[in-house]
């Protein structure tokens, strides 16, 4: 249900958001993720609940929506939280995040609308993150003509052509230790939009997915950065699998990988799930709970967080009864799979 909110809380900007989206901001916790959004956004995140559960489960968790009142000036900034407040109680509090890392500049986004999402970073200790933009053609029926010749060079000039994919973000949990690196902020290696459009071409295709699972200075040496690859590759064929039997198109939306980049915490995060769980509910490598479903909500999941994928960014996407899985995407997805395939085996 949408709220109309008054101005009395301030939300923060996201550290986390890797692929500068415009205007993304978050509760103090960290937990929640305001997204500026369109209608048709909306209306997909429900669609997609009410008629297509199982490709849900690998949406971003949808708690609602923002609608700014009459008299305000229609930024998200100025919104308030009473929807935040409200989803906030419900969850185990987490510490503010420390300092904010390098972000890449955005311009921002006037809106009336914002979607109240789960934000798939929360409950990690130093989490990676690398956004995959998807899509051979990268726009909808009803793009200007100006925007489709735009992006259509976009498509020829990157990885979106051959592969359908090109990584948007990464940013990447480099260890605590001091680091001369001009594009490392606060421990993490920034890889803005021109690492993905700029220096990754047919030849390196890979170069991203190893630089963001395999950090010898961050305590992941390649046996730990294999069993990440794994754990992702299970979760990607389970998303192209749903994608081939359902019917959408959906044009410039992303993967967002996730996983916990502190090799100490990793290990003993995939030790705690390995080992099982004692009076609270645990989560498996994807982030799934485990047990028989009853009684959840007297659980506290307090598993640390080992690695999730999410496919994101639905402003131009729609389910299209009659018209066939969206093999748009679906190019992308394959040809990250089998990266992933690769990487999982050999390094």
């Amino acid at each position: 249900m949408t709220k109309i909110l008054p101005s009395e809380t301030e939300l923060i900007d996201c550290d986390y958001a890797v692929a500068g989206h415009d205007g993304v901001r978050c509760d103090a916790s960290g937990e929640l993720f305001v997204k500026p959004c369109t209608q048709a956004e909306i209306e997909f995140y429900e669609a997609s609940i009410a008629e297509h559960p199982e490709f849900a489960e690998f949406m971003p968790t949808f708690l609602g929506t923002l609608k700014l009142s009459s008299n305000q000036t229609a930024s998200v900034e100025e919104q308030g939280a009473t929807l935040i407040a409200e989803a906030a109680l419900a969850k185990p509090s987490t510490p503010a995040r420390g300092t904010s890392p390098k972000r890449a500049k955005t311009r921002k986004i006037i809106t009336d609308q914002a979607l109240v999402l789960e934000n798939a970073t929360a409950g990690f200790k130093h989490p990676n993150i690398l956004d995959v933009k998807l899509g051979v053609r990268l726009y909808a029926d009803d793009a200007d003509p100006d925007k489709k010749r735009r992006f259509d060079i976009v498509t020829q000039e990157t990885t979106h052509r051959d592969f359908g994919f090109r990584v948007a973000g990464m940013r990447v949990w480099q260890g605590s230790e001091p680091c001369n690196d001009p594009d490392v902020c606060d421990g993490y290696k920034i890889y803005d939009k021109d690492y993905g459009r700029i220096r990754i071409r047919n030849h390196n295709v890979a170069e991203p997915f190893r630089n963001f699972m395999f950090t010898k200075s961050a305590d992941i040496d390649k046996g730990l950065g294999k069993l990440v690859a794994q754990s992702f590759l299970a979760e990607l064929l389970d998303i192209q699998r749903v994608l081939e039997n359902q019917e959408s198109r959906m044009y410039s939306a992303s993967l967002l990988f996730v996983f916990e980049g502190d090799g100490h915490a990793l290990r003993a995060a995939m030790e705690e799930a390995t080992n099982g769980y004692s009076g609270t509910r645990t989560n498996g490598v994807n982030g799934s709970a485990n047990g028989d479903g009853e009684d959840d909500d007297d659980y506290e999941d307090t598993t640390p967080k080992i690695c999730t994928v999410k496919v994101i960014d639905f402003a131009h996407a729609q389910w299209v009864p009659g018209k066939g899985p969206d093999e748009n995407s679906l190019l992308g997805v394959r040809s990250v799979i089998k990266i992933l395939t690769e990487l999982s085996q050999d390094v």
